[in-house]
């Protein structure tokens, strides 16, 4: 008989990159967002538009039984977004509206197994304050004191996944995410993570030109290939366990180094101006001991593997933008 999924938050990164990898293990796979995916078209069997805020949506989309539910849907974006302080009432508000919707229904269904992507947004700001050393062990989340309301938000929606587990025997999961990144994902218009941005900043920067970067470039930071986020994550919804588990890279870099490595991916000798702007933390990085101990998951890719996909796959949109600029400036 074939398996059903349902993916919430299908039409973003990692959610389409999900679909895919659902469809090709032989899922009926329905998804479901505010937008189709921005750059291929989503191989869900069923594809749902609609505002996960509204109950009764919620209660539309999630109305049968299924065997894996993966609720990756929130309001987020890169540091432009979340630091600045000026999109928190809506960030707190709309993913929490989300979460408490999708609990209501799952359970209302007889659904269990859930899946809930958290972030390393949630570890307190006072055991990140020092670049080379920061502490990121699962343990280590309370007291609490994250350095976004965005981070606030996941810390209570994982309490709240962890109570319908507790109250109603569920099987949720849960995955604290440690930036991930690769091809399709925002890479420009300010929700765009350090990885994208920076590839994007390259790719339109010409040979001993320069760039900007936030900050002093030496916060420091892991990045995650989304193919291994994908396998850490199916592994966690398939096991007994329910976290909450860090699924990231240990391969800390600064921001400098991020920059660097991308620079000699794309062959070219480019200056840095640090400028003041958003940065978060001063040092993160993931903390794989428990999840490598109780489920025997790390990734295998280094963080070069998985630059070098993204870098051309950015590095295409970007010549594909100029060139429509110019058919646009020729036709005019």
């Amino acid at each position: 008989m074939t398996k059903t999924a349902l993916v919430l938050g299908a039409g973003g990164f990692i959610g389409s990159h999900l679909v895919k990898r659902l469809k090709l293990e032989g899922f009926w796979v329905r998804g479901v967002d505010l937008k189709y995916p921005e750059f291929s078209d989503s191989q869900a069997d069923e594809f749902y538009i609609g505002d996960l805020r509204e109950q009764s949506f919620v209660r539309n989309v999630i109305d049968c039984d299924f065997d894996e539910v993966y609720q990756l849907a929130a309001d987020m974006g890169g540091a432009g977004y979340i630091f600045t302080g000026e999109n928190d009432a809506d960030i707190m508000h709309n993913s929490a509206s989300i979460n408490l919707n999708v609990l209501a229904a799952c359970q209302k269904n007889n659904i269990n197994n859930v899946f809930y992507s958290s972030s390393a947004c949630i570890y307190p700001a006072y055991n990140q304050t020092d670049p080379e050393n920061p502490l990121c062990a699962e343990q280590s989340a309370y007291p609490a004191q994250p350095d976004s309301e965005y981070g606030w938000e996941k810390l209570f929606s994982e309490r709240l996944y962890l109570s319908y587990n507790r109250n109603y025997k569920m099987k949720c999961r849960i995955a604290r995410y440690h930036n991930i990144y690769g091809p399709e994902g925002t890479w420009e218009g300010g929700k765009e993570k350090a990885p994208a941005a920076i590839c994007r900043k390259i790719a339109e920067t010409v040979d001993g030109g320069e760039i900007e970067m936030w900050g002093d470039g030496l916060q420091t930071r892991s990045f995650l290939y989304v193919d291994e986020c994908l396998n850490g994550s199916t592994l966690l919804t398939r096991s007994d366990k329910e976290g909450p588990y860090n699924i990231g890279s240990e391969e800390m870099v600064s921001i400098n180094q991020l920059a660097s490595i991308i620079m000699n991916i794309a062959g070219k000798n480019i200056s840095i101006s640090h400028i003041d702007g958003p940065q978060g933390v001063r040092g993160r990085n993931s903390d794989n001991s428990l999840i490598l101990k109780e489920l025997n998951w790390s990734p295998s890719k280094t963080l070069i593997e998985g630059l070098e996909k993204t870098y051309s796959w950015i590095h295409s949109q970007v010549h594909d933008k100029e060139m429509k600029k110019r058919k646009k400036i020729s036709y005019n």
